[in-house]
């Protein structure tokens, strides 16, 4: 069989604008943590399909605004996180919980705004959710419900687990040359992990894949309204155990945290398009990868390292996370590196994909993108 990508849809920036349009900025994305915001004032900043936004925390109230200045356009927020209230830095407008300008200073003598200029003076503001510890934005004026993403299993089983990650996170940002698609084609494919992984996860996981629904999904008939197209959508996300795993070895820091779950096992949650979840230790800690589309052919890959929620507080717990983050750094560094390459030999004429049976679930994605990319079909 062959696939449906062609390779412009991993070269183009006229697509990758269209994407941006008919995707990023219509669907609800991953934007960040909560325990990032822990007090009045806290905040993060995001640039998402390409519109900057603050989160900020309004005593307890998180809030998301677009990051501009009213005035001179300039940010309101710099930096990743921070603490300060929302007020920008260049000539001093300050803003409510409301995004309503609070404060001009000089505003009578020098910017000789009416009452009804002040009052029309309001930030951008964009729906959010939280989910557990996971914050969630959407940029359309009209956002669809958060339900018609993804289904109620999905976001029983995300929120469950997301309410036991623990406030102590570690980051990093790795800023790769692969387009965001290729990272979750790679994600939908447990064939690679043996190969590409040997010396790495696959030397304590191993994940079956199955043939069987790839017939049923190829004959179904794809429904093009927004309603349809919803619907569709909402099975790209899922969550649970994917993979069995080696036996845990017992380390003392086990039994300090309050571990999600009781079963021995490798978890997945993907939610379709940016984040992706694991827990390759049954529960007992979390890597969050969030990936940012750049351009055709940049993605950054912004990785959190948490473990579950303390019981008792433990001297090493940085050292946990670190320890976390190196071993991830083998496997998607491995991710990464196989990434790259296949978008460096990417070219217009390049040869269409031959798929096997097992890879129903990329086929069915891949009729439902180039339908919402090749027409006029909005979700």
């Amino acid at each position: 069989m062959r696939s449906r990508m062609h390779p412009k849809y991993y070269l183009s920036q006229e697509i990758f604008e269209r994407e941006q349009q008919k995707i990023f900025r219509k669907v609800w994305l991953f934007a960040g943590l909560a325990s990032l915001l822990p007090k009045n004032h806290s905040f993060i900043t995001r640039k998402i399909a390409g519109i900057p936004v603050v989160i900020q925390n309004f005593n307890g109230e998180l809030r998301a605004f677009e990051n501009i200045c009213l005035h001179r356009s300039a940010p309101l927020q710099q930096g990743f996180t921070g603490t300060r209230p929302l007020v920008c830095a260049y000539h001093a407008w300050s803003y409510d919980s409301q995004g309503q300008v609070k404060n001009i200073p000089d505003c009578d003598a020098i910017y000789r705004l009416d009452a009804c200029e002040k009052k029309s003076l309001k930030l951008r503001e964009f729906s959010l959710r939280q989910i557990g510890g996971l914050l969630f934005i959407n940029l359309s004026s009209d956002p669809m419900k958060f339900e018609e993403q993804f289904s109620a299993q999905f976001i029983e089983l995300l929120q469950s687990s997301a309410e036991s990650y623990d406030s102590e996170v570690m980051m990093t940002t790795w800023h790769a040359k692969f387009n965001w698609k290729l990272v979750y084609e790679n994600l939908r494919d447990a064939n690679h992990v043996k190969y590409l992984h040997g010396k790495s996860l696959a030397k304590v996981a191993s994940f079956p894949f199955s043939t069987k629904d790839g017939a049923s999904m190829e004959q179904m008939e794809l429904d093009c309204s927004p309603i349809g197209l919803r619907k569709d959508m909402r099975t790209f996300s899922h969550g649970g155990a994917e993979g069995t795993i080696e036996p845990i070895r017992w380390v003392p820091w086990l039994d300090k945290v309050e571990r999600w779950g009781d079963t021995d096992a490798y978890f997945n949650w993907l939610s379709y398009p940016n984040l992706h979840i694991a827990s390759g230790n049954g529960g007992y800690s979390f890597t969050i990868e969030h990936h940012v589309p750049v351009s055709p052919g940049e993605t950054d890959v912004e990785i959190f390292f948490i473990a579950a929620r303390k019981k008792v507080s433990y001297a090493d717990s940085a050292q946990v996370l670190l320890s976390q983050m190196h071993y991830s750094k083998q496997i998607v560094g491995e991710d990464i590196a196989i990434l790259e390459a296949v978008q460096a030999v990417l070219h217009e004429k390049a040869p269409l994909p031959t798929q096997g049976a097992y890879e129903y679930a990329n086929r069915h994605i891949e009729r439902w993108y180039t339908t919402l990319m090749e027409t006029d079909h909005e979700i």
